[in-house]
């Protein structure tokens, strides 16, 4: 059974920074598959999906232009900002999760478009596969890290056996995380696109990511890619350290340069990551 969204914030098109008058409830109820399916944002009309970056809210900068697209859902993935964590986060776990949460959103009379950053990107491709209940008519992945190599995957599995650490402010907090969300030098932490980046615990302020949530391992992108049933995207901002247009084009050779931006283009350029989107639909 697919259980409903139980944290969904609604704002008008020509006033995306309202929402409703009441402040939506995080409820404690369980999902069917023992999942909460929480931190998902739903806006009128009718097409598009925006799936946020894991450690970031990025997907807060392109709300006065993806109002364009219809309708939208902004989600947090499982383990980040508002959304529960799971016991596993393989790609294949994280984008069943994803599917749960949005399918009650989606029109099946509408065109779906997913548009995801980092890992958000890595499961907008598994998604195309179309084998979780949800078929995009087109995905979209800016700013996805191609390469991995071992130390990096080590590392990967090293924060992932760890425990969440505890800040005793709320400031130490906020300043950790803009440093490894990339966001230090680009916003604050008063701008929107890191209102979910913390959370407040019984012991102090931590980190809203879930650790375990590094321990999504390497993503087989070749393979997604090939089992696509729609058309995939893939784009970069041209400073992205990350990831070369190169390792990029070797799997989608029209892979585009976002600008002369970093690895958060979706935070530094929401327009061109528009017009990107929209060049193709």
């Amino acid at each position: 059974m697919i259980a409903p969204p139980t944290h969904v914030e609604e704002t008008t098109p020509t006033d995306l920074t309202t929402t409703t008058e009441t402040p939506p409830v995080l409820s404690n109820e369980p999902a069917m598959d023992g999942h909460l399916a929480r931190g998902v944002d739903v806006h009128d009309a009718n097409a598009m999906i925006v799936l946020a970056h894991p450690l970031d809210r990025v997907t807060q900068q392109v709300h006065p232009v993806a109002q364009r697209a219809g309708r939208w859902v902004i989600v947090d993935l499982p383990g980040h900002g508002r959304s529960d964590g799971q016991d596993v986060y393989a790609i294949g776990q994280t984008a069943a999760t994803v599917a749960r949460a949005i399918l009650p959103q989606i029109d099946p009379a509408g065109r779906l478009v997913v548009l995801g950053h980092s890992l958000g990107g890595v499961i907008g491709l598994a998604l195309a596969t179309g084998w979780f209940g949800v078929t995009p008519h087109q995905v979209f992945g800016a700013g996805i890290k191609i390469a991995w190599n071992d130390d990096e995957l080590r590392r990967m599995e090293t924060l992932a056996s760890q425990p969440a650490k505890i800040f005793s402010t709320e400031e130490e907090a906020w300043g950790r995380y803009l440093k490894v969300s990339g966001l230090a030098g680009i916003a604050d932490a008063a701008a929107p696109v890191a209102a979910r980046g913390i959370r407040r615990s019984a012991e102090g302020w931590r980190l809203a990511m879930d650790p375990r949530a590094h321990a999504v391992g390497k993503p087989p992108l070749s393979e997604l890619v090939a089992l696509a049933r729609c058309p995939v995207h893939l784009g970069r901002g041209r400073d992205d350290a990350l990831v070369t247009t190169e390792q990029l084009r070797a799997l989608d050779p029209d892979a585009s340069e976002l600008g002369a931006h970093g690895h958060n283009v979706m935070v530094e350029a929401p327009e061109r990551v528009w017009d990107w989107v929209a060049s193709f639909t």
